[in-house]
């Protein structure tokens, strides 16, 4: 799961080498935390919203999958 958001995030921004995306475990599922450059973080968020709610969609269609639950927040 973790490798796969981390792919979907690096192809969106201008410098993948900054991406982050820690793990930590939370009641009956896991939060993935994304870190980003201070100028990328409009383009993982997306106009409305829209992208990171996109990216929320795909993840937790993986998870269900996988029989997980998952959230996915961006953290500075």
């Amino acid at each position: 799961m973790r490798e796969l958001l981390l792919t979907l995030v690096c192809y969106l921004v201008e410098q993948p080498d900054a991406v982050v995306v820690r793990e930590e475990p939370a009641e009956g599922s896991i939060v993935f935390k994304i870190e980003v450059a201070p100028d990328d973080v409009g383009r993982v968020i997306g106009r409305q919203g829209r992208v990171i709610r996109a990216l929320r969609a795909v993840m937790r269609a993986a998870a269900a999958r996988a029989g997980q639950r998952i959230a996915v927040e961006i953290g500075q």
